[in-house]
């Protein structure tokens, strides 16, 4: 049988060397920019012809991480990277934005691509569509199970890989509002705050609901491998140098001989990451969340006194110059990393010499014990890649995704997420409804009766975000008999969704279906796309440089911070608060958890404003509401009158989508 590829993290010099030394059959690093990890050190662009170089030496592919969603003004910057990629020839981009994606289609296409686990592609149909479209390789959801993992390896051609180890995040990756919400700091743009690693209070219960355990499918090797996964994948972009060699050793091991298994669990025993779950793949959900800490590496105690030159803390283990230390700050989301190089111990008490300045009851943690010393510096070799597209054919390509015929009327959206909404709405008074619904209302809804027949040309049938391997068919037969109907326009939440229709069916796109910019939007409508959504978490000078205003606006609407396969241990429709004083919701529908806001998000007092500047589309989002024909009424009239509604926040509009 075939090995997979063994893929390492570098976020600095050093790691990347650890990875190589560790067996690597390639890295992923990322620039300075438009990158998931921008906290990570990263590499410059005079830095990645030298490693490329090198790693080839070593017969090691690099793969460069472009894994964010990128803004309308950001597109010029992107067109410069690119054409530097295209001249460094790294083996893959990893890419999450479709624009992204068309822009390298269209401008560079000697660029090959991989799919970031961020594009949520959790199934077959993603796999395929992404396999039709010339990706070489997508990274998949690290929330399936084995059988379906499986599964869908025997139903694509596209190469897959997985995550093996590491953090996991609470939200499917590319799916979570939390961060944009909290602060305007966006996940998808390199920038996540840990949301879910933080307190949240239920009642008098305090706790840690949504943070994961890291995942750890060493066990399991030898079954992803018969599975026909591709490369097996190692999170860690921001570890260190010491973890990216221990972990690779182990995974090189049992990837070279299944026998080496004891070895490596036994090596692992010293990564001092936070517990380990297998997680889905292992199908070991009950114990994946750390309730009582999210912190990695192993508690050694906390500062009790400041010195001249540093501090001092009473701990029950020994101290050794080859760890690596972590000072969590103790009220504040801060902390700094140290390598342990003078410190005197005297019984309990170890007294710590560093530069840095700490505060009385900061926690020490060991993060990591050092084996092997790794260079922080390149090769002294220049490569010089000359790049830079002129600014006139850059305009030209950043126009070529340009503005649509403008339309004359107005149109407004609703979506109801539940039959108990029939009978407050009243059709006519809408222009589109769309139908998001549960597998069991839409098994109940009757698409010959009266009412569904008087509107069919209004109403949308929406598809879930998540689509298991198993529900595939399941949805594929509700397009082809809802479209027999009369019922054939539906709402995607993933582009690879229609594969699910019927020859005649007519597409839109939902706020999952990215559109940060209008590159994205140009391969969504030559995809065929009738019509695409604006991102919830837009701030308003974004909104205001679209070129193409044929796109929805969610004017109302409570976003889903969290949407995840992971249960938690939170009632559902009680109110809980975060450590902000914030209160939210927790709703499950057909298996998927969605965190929601308490109070909802409003732009109805900029409707005049978006119709000034050219938008013609607006939709409000009744989901997670409690049916109320007087809330319609309410929101119709806020509507007409561009009028705010109270309470209601305004997300990122009038702060700045970092």
């Amino acid at each position: 049988m075939k090995k997979p590829e063994l893929l390492l993290p570098a976020g600095n010099t050093e790691t990347f060397y650890a990875a190589l030394e560790g067996g690597a059959d390639a890295v992923y690093l990322g620039l300075k920019h438009f990158n998931a990890r921008e906290k990570a050190d990263n590499f410059t662009n005079q830095q990645i012809p030298v490693i490329i170089n090198f790693a080839y030496k070593k017969n090691c592919k690099v793969y460069i991480t472009l894994n964010t969603v990128v803004k309308n003004n950001e597109l010029s910057d992107l067109l410069d990277v690119l054409d530097f990629l295209q001249k460094a020839k790294p083996d893959a981009v990893i890419i999450q934005d479709w624009g992204v994606f068309q822009i390298i289609r269209n401008h560079f296409p000697g660029l090959t691509v991989h799919a970031s686990t961020q594009m949520a592609n959790h199934n077959s149909l993603g796999a395929n569509f992404s396999y039709q479209k010339k990706f070489e390789r997508v990274i998949l959801a690290r929330e399936l199970s084995l059988q379906e993992l499986e599964e869908l390896n025997k139903k694509t051609k596209i190469e897959t890989e997985v995550f093996v180890h590491g953090a996991l995040c609470y939200s499917f990756s590319g799916m979570c509002n939390f961060s944009s919400y909290l602060g305007g700091h966006g996940a998808n743009r390199g920038l996540c705050s840990q949301v879910c690693r933080r307190l949240f209070k239920s009642g008098e219960d305090q706790k840690y609901y949504f943070s994961l355990k890291d995942n750890q499918q060493i066990e399991n090797v030898q079954d992803i491998i018969e599975a026909g996964v591709d490369s097996l994948k190692i999170e860690g972009r921001l570890k260190s140098s010491d973890y990216v060699y221990k972990v690779a050793r182990a995974y090189r091991s049992v990837i070279d001989d299944k026998k080496n298994l004891p070895l490596a669990l036994e090596h692992l025993k010293t990564e001092t990451g936070r517990k380990k779950t297998s997680y889905f793949l292992g199908n070991n959900l009950s114990d994946a969340i750390t309730y009582k800490s999210p912190n990695t590496g192993l508690f050694m105690g906390k500062i009790k006194k400041l010195t001249d030159d540093g501090f001092e803390f009473d701990t029950e283990y020994e101290l050794d110059n080859n760890f690596r230390i972590r000072i969590k700050h103790p009220i504040k989301d801060e902390q700094a990393n140290l390598k342990v190089r003078d410190f005197s111990q005297s019984g309990r008490t170890i007294r710590v010499v560093t530069g840095g300045k700490f505060i009385i009851d900061s926690s020490v943690f060991l993060s990591g014990i050092i084996e092997k010393k790794f260079s922080s510096k390149l090769p002294e070799e220049k490569i010089n890649i000359k790049f830079g597209i002129p600014f006139g054919k850059k305009n030209n390509i950043i126009k070529s995704f340009g503005a649509v015929q403008k339309k004359k009327n107005f149109s407004l959206f609703i979506r109801i997420d539940s039959l108990d909404w029939m009978k407050k709405i009243r059709f006519d008074v809408f222009d589109n409804i769309i139908f998001s619904f549960t597998q069991n209302d839409l098994d109940i809804l009757d698409p010959e009766s009266n009412l569904i027949q008087k509107f069919k040309q209004k109403i949308w049938i929406e598809f879930p975000h998540f689509i298991p391997e198993g529900k595939i068919e399941y949805y594929k037969e509700l397009a082809k008999r809802y479209t027999e109907k009369g019922l054939n326009k539906f709402f995607l939440s993933h582009i690879s969704q229609k594969l699910l229709l019927p020859k005649k069916a007519i597409f839109a796109g939902n706020e999952n279906m990215y559109v940060y910019n209008d590159a994205a939007i140009d391969f969504f409508t030559s995809e065929g796309a009738k019509l695409f959504t604006y991102p919830v978490e837009n701030d308003e000078e974004n909104i205001s440089l679209y070129q193409n205003k044929k796109g929805i606006i969610p004017i109302y609407f409570y976003p889903r911070l969290f949407i995840s396969r992971m249960p938690v241990k939170l009632k559902e429709e009680e109110i809980f608060k975060g450590d902000m004083g914030n209160t939210y919701l927790k709703s499950v529908r057909d298996g998927i958890t969605y965190t929601i806001p308490e109070i909802p998000v409003s732009f109805l007092q900029y409707v005049n404003k978006f119709k000034q500047q050219g938008f013609k589309n607006f939709l409000i989002d009744l989901s997670f509401e409690k049916p109320s024909g007087n809330r319609i009424n309410t929101l119709l009239k806020r509507y007409k009158q561009s009028q705010q509604i109270q309470p209601s926040v305004n997300f990122n509009y009038k702060r700045i989508l970092k």
